[in-house]
């Protein structure tokens, strides 16, 4: 096995620190808190715990596209979760997501705040709540479910598979890179396929499936993601680059996608959202810039 010397796993295993590569700093065996530190609340019905990855850009999109659609209830404050800090770990935000992971959203339009926690419930809770991107026709609405979990299922091969061993890992192992570059091939090719016969995921309409799909898959093949595009030859899905386009030319998408986001171009950076006047005034070249 090339990058690694054969391993062989002891009877009981325990936990080295020093395991984990580039987040060897916030991983760990146990749950729950590890410092006590309270969540900022804004003036706005849902308030959002996030950071620009892919699972966070989900709920940002959505947000984005039903304030688009003119429901104002959507209106929100994205708060930024630095993850490599270990701001997750924290009281206040175990506290709405148990599991310590982004996004984490509060709803407190009701008398009673309600946590959501997961993206694909967040994203259907939205859905619901606001009657929108989630078709009501039984079949329709199944089709565009099984997409939507179809991405729950397969994004953990692409990410802490494909990604951590291709991009992250602290030494480059043949086998692990091999045996993930296949699976998000078939992956990629699962949805050519079913895109070649469909405008998008569910059929004709644009639903949370894609607003699910797009962040990870969109992404990838538009080379955004583990800079690994010409390695898993992304050119050949052109059904999958179709549609990625088609979802990157909404301006909602284009909003949501920078959202607490920590990387690229300093114009594609807004780290917190408070109101919609800040992806004008606020994204970090415009803050640099009035230094």
């Amino acid at each position: 096995m090339s990058g690694s010397p054969e391993y062989v796993p002891p009877k009981v295993w325990t936990w080295n620190k020093a395991n984990g590569g580039q987040f060897a700093n916030i991983n760990r065996p146990i749950s729950g808190p590890t410092h006590d530190k309270e969540l900022p609340i804004g003036r706005h019905p849902l308030q959002l715990y996030s950071l620009g990855t892919p699972n966070g850009q989900k709920v940002t999109i959505m947000l984005e596209e039903l304030l688009a659609l003119g429901h104002s209830g959507a209106e929100y404050d994205a708060w930024l979760i630095r993850i490599g800090e270990g701001d997750q770990f924290g009281s206040g935000f175990v506290a709405v997501n148990p599991n310590s992971k982004i996004p984490a959203l509060m709803d407190r339009s009701g008398q009673k705040p309600i946590r959501v926690f997961e993206s694909g419930a967040i994203l259907t809770y939205l859905a619901e709540k606001f009657d929108a991107f989630l078709p009501t026709e039984p079949s329709e609405r199944a089709e565009c479910l099984s997409w939507l979990f179809w991405q729950m299922g397969s994004a953990p091969y692409l990410g802490g598979g494909f990604g951590h061993f291709y991009a992250y890992a602290p030494v480059k192992i043949e086998y692990a890179i091999d045996r993930f570059a296949m699976e998000v091939k078939r992956q990629l090719d699962v949805l050519d396929r079913r895109l070649a016969e469909s405008e998008y995921l569910a059929g004709n309409q644009y639903t949370i499936a894609d607003i699910a799909v797009w962040p990870w898959y969109g992404g990838l093949v538009k080379g955004w993601t583990y800079g690994a595009a010409e390695f898993l030859q992304v050119e050949d899905y052109k059904n999958v680059l179709r549609w990625a386009d088609t979802i990157l030319s909404r301006p909602a998408v284009q909003r949501g996608r920078i959202v607490n986001r920590l990387s690229g171009d300093p114009a594609s950076q807004l780290h917190e959202r408070h109101d919609a006047s800040d992806f004008d005034t606020k994204t970090q070249d415009k803050l640099a810039a009035a230094e």
